[in-house]
């Protein structure tokens, strides 16, 4: 059994996790290159939350230049036992309506261009990622979610586009025939990179607008994501209050917390010592760089 230590990645509209007891700002180095921000630590009802702001103070990072692999290395080395992620996000059907909320489950990656892994150079590895979200982490955030008083969806289907530009109508239609429900520009390669760090990994998304799917309606509009996105993370930062009043007093562990057991397929006698030396915190449980002196 081990206690609970909940990252928390903020998208669109929600840039601080609200009222956190003992809180400190901290900027943390990442061997991965710069975060999007400093991290705030503090305590919420007695456990322990990491906030990280995913497109920085004053939402300057556009999808395509947040820094993930730094993002999920830096909450990795700050000790956080799991991840959730909080974003905005398009619905692509009729019943998530603007101002809703969604437990994704699956994810659909259209990006391109991203770095998609911790590994690749020196030491090679393969994580399982059929399911990548978190079931137990998710069903809690849902539950949490409800008595926020969210209208919450199970079993959203997330499709990842590069950005940032929004989808075409044609687009729009074709994400609904391949069965995906809503649309984003930021699940992944985060949530790769979370298995990757075997940190179980959930994502609640916070519906703004209907994409352009709806033929009679007009092109998406900021100015309307924008107010609906203040509403949605007032909402959110209640949801993170009632999720850390019913986790579990102890954390069970999960089998993602050691997936690189079965992920890593670079012998240890060959990994590269400059490789290894990166991973130092995604890796943590399996890098040893200078093992003591036997005898």
């Amino acid at each position: 059994m081990a206690e609970w230590h909940i990252g928390v990645i903020g998208g669109s509209g929600l840039y601080e996790p609200g009222k956190l007891e003992d809180v400190q700002e901290i900027a943390v180095n990442s061997a991965f290159g710069e975060p999007s921000s400093p991290v705030l630590t503090g305590t919420l009802h007695g456990v322990k939350f990491t906030f990280l702001a995913r497109h920085g103070a004053g939402h300057t990072r556009s999808p395509s230049h947040v820094n993930y692999r730094a993002n999920v290395d830096v909450l990795k080395r700050c000790g956080v036992t799991d991840i959730l992620a909080i974003s905005a996000i398009g619905s692509l059907r009729e019943e998530f309506a603007p101002g809703d909320f969604v437990a994704v489950d699956q994810i659909i990656d259209r990006t391109a261009g991203r770095e998609r892994s911790f590994f690749g150079e020196g030491i090679v590895a393969h994580v399982p990622l059929a399911d990548p979200v978190c079931p137990r982490l998710s069903d809690l955030a849902a539950k949490a979610g409800k008595k926020a008083g969210a209208t919450m969806h199970d079993d959203g289907i997330y499709v990842a586009i590069e950005g940032p530009q929004f989808s075409t109508r044609a687009e729009s239609h074709l994400y609904r025939d391949w069965g995906a429900n809503v649309i984003g520009m930021t699940a992944m390669p985060e949530a790769r990179l979370a298995r990757e760090a075997e940190l179980p990994y959930a994502l609640i998304g916070m519906v703004t607008d209907y994409d352009c799917w709806r033929d009679s309606e007009e092109d998406v509009d900021v100015t309307d994501i924008l107010k609906v996105m203040k509403g949605n993370g007032e909402t959110a930062r209640k949801m993170l209050g009632e999720l850390a009043k019913a986790l579990p007093k102890s954390r069970k562990a999960s089998p993602i917390d050691t997936i690189l057991d079965v992920a890593i397929v670079t012998p240890r006698e060959e990994w590269d010592i400059a490789a290894a030396a990166k991973l130092d915190a995604v890796a943590s449980r399996l890098i040893d760089l200078f093992p003591a002196p036997q005898g």
